[in-house]
């Protein structure tokens, strides 16, 4: 990784986007600060596309599309698309009604599983709002061992479900779309993107497991400084890498987008 202030201006001013994770890359520890909601604005206002994606629920995503200035947010790690529709929002994933119930199905039978291998293991608290994945809180409110939350991924893995891990929570789904490819599938639909030329068009921020595919897919990604906790579940490490963390490191990471802008 190299530090943040090695994005050449070039680089930077070419972008038409940033695509952004939510917890602990734009949240700090759950919480939206006021640098980092200003620098979104910034962003905005400087004509950047702005694409939340995220771990977090398509129920999440339908209240930060309607309140935030970003054209739309890939929610549950690429599965569910959130994105504004006029002046409402619009839900879009790539299974049917029937299909997403018969996953659901699996998916509870799954939590049962998990219930009678793992039964400290507790679903978190935002599982309600989802709907092609479970997760289990390894890290916001309550902290899993890492032997015990290796025990649950043996089980989603034996289930034939995927799983990855963020900051905060390990997912299972039965879905096959990923951050990186949820989001270049958006890029594609909504604006008629080329899919290999957005990855270099568009940025990626993060900082954990979950946005391994984003890290490793797109040119200019950026870790904020949290990042440094997560690499040994990241094969491709971020390019660069802020000096702040979550927050604050993506406030800094607008204000070099931003710069090298004006530089040009």
């Amino acid at each position: 990784m190299r530090p943040l202030t090695a994005l050449g201006a070039g680089e930077a001013s070419a972008l038409r986007g940033l695509l952004f994770d939510l917890d602990d890359t734009f949240l700090s520890h759950g919480a939206l600060t006021r640098a980092a909601y200003a620098a979104l604005w910034e962003l905005k206002d400087a004509g950047l596309r702005l694409v939340a994606v995220t771990g977090r629920p398509c129920g999440w995503g339908e209240v930060v599309v309607r309140q935030w200035p970003i054209d739309a947010a890939v929610t549950e790690n690429g599965a569910v698309v959130v994105e504004r529709e006029g002046r409402g929002i619009a839900r879009r994933e790539a299974c049917d009604d029937a299909e997403r119930r018969a996953r659901r199905v699996r998916l509870g039978r799954l939590v049962e599983e998990v219930r009678g291998v793992v039964p400290e293991a507790r679903l978190s608290d935002d599982v309600d709002a989802r709907r092609s994945d479970v997760t289990w809180d390894i890290g916001e409110r309550l902290r899993l061992p890492a032997d015990r939350v290796a025990l649950v991924r043996e089980r989603i893995l034996a289930a034939g479900a995927r799983t990855t891990q963020s900051s905060v929570h390990l997912h299972a789904t039965f879905d096959l779309d990923d951050k990186a490819s949820g989001a270049v599938g958006y890029l594609v639909r909504a604006f008629g993107e080329d899919a290999g030329a957005a990855l270099v068009r568009y940025a990626f921020a993060g900082d954990s497991g979950n946005d391994a595919a984003c890290f490793a897919a797109f040119r200019t990604t950026v870790g904020v400084a949290n990042v440094a906790a997560h690499l040994a579940h990241i094969p491709v490490g971020p390019r660069y890498v802020t000096r702040a963390p979550m927050g604050d490191g993506f406030a800094e990471l607008a204000a070099a987008i931003l710069a090298a802008r004006r530089a040009i």
